[in-house]
């Protein structure tokens, strides 16, 4: 009976060991994720994929490498300025990054505490400064410009700084961007005066319409009156043509006939040369007509 009880001990210990060994030989990689396998600390070039693999039970292991999309966040404001030097400044900023699943070993490799240094805040401020400068002060603000041209900045520092095809950013978002409050005063004070221009350009283009309308209805007031004269004078002057047209000379003497009351002129003019006027007497006969003395006698 003690010899049974030994046997089923020993059976027991030795499954509970296979047990041990199996499950020290087997380590499964979820989906999202891939495996850096280690021999004695030394890390394998090659990437363990996601799904059930092998490893030498108490030499090897297996650590889990996230290839999913990360989020991370830098609440800091970060200063630059804009292609105009205006100040400027940038704060929430999020990075959603993703590690190349071929490429975890390195980065477990070669890079010193990579969940919180992978992308560090220095390598995003850096990048987001990059790109306001090359942005006027109108775009620098726009997240549709601002954003994915951060996005590529950033992109390209990680390249420069892991190799190509290392990270993989995937968004960055901004949630706010603003100016130095002395500058907000000044385009505040801009933007006043350019309505207050706008408004004045507005009164002083309503005058200038009111002055041309009333200088055009005068001067079409001084064109009626002018054509008004103009055919009162043609009027006059087809007048007085009709009329001088109708009096002949015959006309003139009937009408002088007519007028005529029969009495004579009471003074005849002088005799040539004397300058002496005679006078009729009313009822009077006309002398006659005396010759004049020849002054050569």
């Amino acid at each position: 009976m003690k010899k049974m009880s030994t046997k089923i001990m020993t059976g027991l210990v030795a499954v509970i060991a296979i047990l041990i060994l199996v499950s020290q030989s087997i380590v499964v990689i979820p989906t999202g994720y891939s495996g850096v396998k280690t021999t004695f600390g030394q890390i394998h070039e090659r990437t363990v994929p996601n799904g059930i693999n092998f490893k030498i039970p108490f030499i090897q292991s297996v650590e889990k490498v996230n290839n999913k999309q990360q989020d991370i966040e830098f609440n800091d404001k970060v200063w630059s300025e804009t292609k105009a030097r205006t100040a400027v400044y940038f704060e929430n900023v999020t990075v959603t990054y993703r590690i190349n699943p071929e490429r975890s070993a390195w980065v477990y490799a070669n890079v010193s505490s990579y969940r919180e240094n992978l992308v560090t805040e220095n390598l995003v401020a850096s990048a987001i400064k990059s790109t306001s400068k090359e942005l006027s002060d109108i775009d620098v603000t726009n997240r549709s410009i601002i954003e994915p041209k951060a996005m590529e900045n950033i992109q390209k520092a990680l390249d420069e700084k892991y190799g190509e095809n290392v990270v993989i950013v995937n968004k960055v978002v901004i949630n706010n961007a603003d100016f130095d409050e002395s500058y907000n005063e000044a385009i505040a004070s801009k933007q006043k005066a350019t309505l207050e221009a706008e408004q004045q350009a507005i009164e002083n283009q309503k005058a200038i319409d009111k002055a041309l309308a009333d200088a055009e209805v005068k001067k079409t007031q001084a064109e009626a009156e002018a054509e008004a004269e103009r055919i009162r004078a043609q009027g006059q002057a087809d007048a007085n043509r009709t009329l001088q047209e109708s009096l002949s000379k015959e006309v003139l003497e009937y009408e002088k006939l007519q007028k005529w009351d029969g009495a004579l002129p009471k003074f005849v003019g002088s005799s040539e040369g004397t300058g002496i006027m005679i006078g009729l007497d009313e009822g009077a006969e006309a002398p006659a007509e005396t010759p004049a003395q020849n002054t050569n006698e």
